[in-house]
């Protein structure tokens, strides 16, 4: 009762919604977000085309496909959003000196987070992979730390860029 107080409070004072990384420099940054989610795109693009190949689909399959999409495509936006972050909050200027492409290849991988929203297509959801590959490799090069790259040990498999904390 007292949440749809406050909600018709909402509705009639028009309230602006805030939303935020947490705005404070906290230091607190990792592509590996980005990395997952992208890796996600391209698993869920298999799942999809593991109910295509069924052949003939009943409802069931139809509602299984849906939910992939939606998941698909919640992950794309999670992408979009974990290296915006980073872009916009952790990158300075000395950040852009070191990886003077940071602004391309921060567009690129919003544009290829577009795609893969857009398509169901493996190829775009490697693509999608392998910018935040790069862009993960770029945000660990400005924190001095090396990286090596190995196959995530999960579907899809695909190569992954991960920081050698050993090193």
């Amino acid at each position: 009762m007292l949440h749809s107080l406050i909600k018709n409070i909402d509705k009639m004072l028009n309230f602006k919604t805030a939303q935020a990384h947490c705005d404070i420099p906290c230091k607190i940054y990792d592509p590996s977000t980005a990395q997952l989610a992208a890796l996600s795109c391209v698993r869920l693009m298999d799942l999809i085309k593991e109910v295509e190949d069924k052949g003939t689909l009943n409802v069931a399959d139809y509602a299984q496909v849906a939910r992939l999409v939606n998941e698909k495509e919640s992950a794309s936006t999670e992408v979009k959003e974990a290296v915006r972050i980073i872009w916009g909050d952790y990158f300075k200027a000395p950040q852009f000196e070191q990886l003077p492409n940071a602004h391309q290849l921060t567009h690129s991988i919003m544009l290829q987070a577009s795609k893969c929203k857009q398509s169901i297509d493996r190829e775009e959801g490697e693509k999608l992979v392998s910018l935040v590959n790069e862009f993960a490799a770029a945000f660990w090069l400005t924190k001095g730390v090396a990286t090596y790259s190995a196959a995530c040990p999960y579907p899809p498999m695909l190569e992954t860029v991960y920081p050698d904390l050993k090193g």
